[in-house]
């Protein structure tokens, strides 16, 4: 019967956090620490915002991953019910929920990499700035407890708008003594992924084989992508690069916009077949969310990957920097046990990519100081 008591708790640890009391008391058993048989010994992840838009898939595809150990999942609501339905997957991370701001540090204890997408999604009609007061607020206080919990984490910042957020994270930290430049990752990988799948639709290639260097920020015309250095070597036409660079910097508002069609098509329309179901289900929902989703566990793999030790483990992010005069700039940077290891400079602009860099630089600017001042007021 103990044996039997003993396997029924390690199961109901999945669902809820170690340290608290379980719902089966009258069955008079005791948490135990859950773990599976085989289970891998990998890396300890946090995603903070796990029952969103987003999280919800990251979660997903971060439990597929063979590196990471141990998958604490938060969020103020439904965190449990996400973490159940994830922990059902035959993989070997252990999943556990944690739900509210009473169990954010719990949620947070011995984390080796926390992945923060929460916040409100982008939704048509809002900008970026209009993100700001809400996502500031949530980002403030989730770095709060990374300051308490595991200051040596790893931090990969999705929460929009993250030309303003990852400065927030980095006052944060400074306020209490414990910033690692190294440590704090602003997430610009979609744009990456985006300006990889637009060339390589253009140009008629595979784009698991594209790289284009994205740099700057990531919004609007903070995002600069380097076609003139594009891998293999493309050569394109003034008309193409205008349309490049207009669709990788839109990228989030080509979604909004799309999700915004759906929803008054179906308003008009009142599709009953299953195909109008599935616009009414997306419509209004925000921007991207799976592609956020699969760019974000790229972008974590490669933090895992090189806090195992690979070597050149190099991709573009958002990050404090002396790249350009601004304290905080996303460019190619190589990543090792310690975070980011090496910032690398742009390399050789052309004039219309020197023109986007001022451009950039100075909506940049303005971005890092709204999210400095948001901290130290």
């Amino acid at each position: 019967m103990q044996q039997s008591n003993i396997r029924i708790a390690r199961i109901a640890a999945h669902i809820n956090p170690p340290n608290l009391q379980m719902v089966e008391e009258d069955l008079g058993l005791e948490r135990v620490n859950c773990r599976a048989k085989g289970a891998s010994s990998g890396f300890k992840v946090a995603i903070l915002g796990a029952a969103g838009g987003i999280g919800q898939p990251l979660a997903m595809l971060m439990k597929m991953n063979p590196l990471v150990s141990l998958l604490h999942l938060y969020d103020v609501v439904n965190a449990h019910g996400v973490t159940a339905d994830i922990s059902h997957m035959d993989t070997s991370a252990v999943v556990r929920g944690f739900l509210g701001q009473q169990q954010l540090e719990d949620a947070l204890i011995g984390m080796d990499l926390v992945i923060i997408p929460a916040g409100v999604p982008r939704k048509p009609g809002m900008t970026r700035d209009d993100l700001f007061n809400i996502n500031a607020g949530i980002v403030k206080t989730l770095c709060e407890a990374i300051v308490k919990c595991c200051p040596k984490a790893i931090v990969n910042i999705i929460s929009n708008p993250v030309n303003s957020t990852v400065p927030i994270a980095a006052e944060v930290f400074k306020k209490a003594g414990v910033f690692d430049p190294k440590r704090v990752l602003g997430v610009t990988m979609l744009d990456v992924v985006r300006a990889n799948t637009f060339v390589a639709e253009i140009m008629g290639l595979d784009p698991r084989e594209v790289d284009v260097p994205v740099v700057g920020g990531h919004a609007g015309v903070t995002i600069l992508p380097l076609l003139s250095q594009v891998k293999p070597s493309c050569s394109f036409t003034q008309k193409e690069i205008d349309y490049l660079t207009d669709r990788i910097q839109n990228g989030g508002t080509e979604v909004v916009e799309c999700h915004s069609i759906a929803m008054v098509l179906c308003s008009s329309i009142m599709f009953e077949s299953a195909f109008g179901c599935i616009l009414q289900a997306k419509a209004g929902a925000g921007s991207a969310t799976l592609s956020m989703a699969y760019a974000a566990v790229k972008f974590a793999d490669a933090c895992l990957r090189a806090l195992r030790g690979d070597a050149a483990v190099v991709h573009c992010a958002y990050v404090a920097s002396e790249v350009t005069e601004l304290p905080f700039f996303a460019s190619k940077v190589r990543l090792g046990r310690n975070g980011v290891e090496e910032i690398y400079p742009l390399g050789p602009l052309n004039e219309y990519e020197r023109a986007g860099l001022e451009k950039a630089k100075k909506e940049l600017a303005g971005s890092i100081q709204k999210g400095v001042s948001f901290v130290k007021k």
